[in-house]
């Protein structure tokens, strides 16, 4: 085996392995409805086991969109998000029920 040849298998077998450890490709990103449902218990109760694990999965969703091109999806997931950090950890419970959630709807 020449040296090319080997750093050709060293850099195709890490490329695999990346690709089959990656935690994004292996997990299930929750559906629209699902999310939509826990930002509305979210924005309702601010329980903090509901909206620390929405946060870290709406920050996936993200991703995804972006990989995907939609990045208007991804603005209004984005400004979703952004209005619930906004009353979870500042507590602006005005009556505040999500004004970007029915883009999210639009746009996702």
């Amino acid at each position: 085996m020449t040296l090319f040849s080997k750093k050709k298998f060293i850099s195709f077998s890490s490329i695999f392995v990346v690709l089959l450890l990656s935690p994004i490709s292996a997990e299930q990103l929750l559906t629209k409805s699902d999310f939509l449902k826990k930002s509305k218990e979210c924005f309702k109760g601010l329980q903090n086991k509901v909206c620390n694990s929405l946060f870290v999965e709406m920050e996936k969703i993200q991703l995804f969109e972006s990989e995907q091109d939609r990045y208007r999806c991804q603005a209004s997931i984005l400004g979703l998000q952004t209005e619930l950090i906004e009353a979870y950890y500042f507590k602006k419970h005005n009556n505040q029920n999500g004004i970007m959630i029915p883009y999210v709807i639009k746009n996702c």
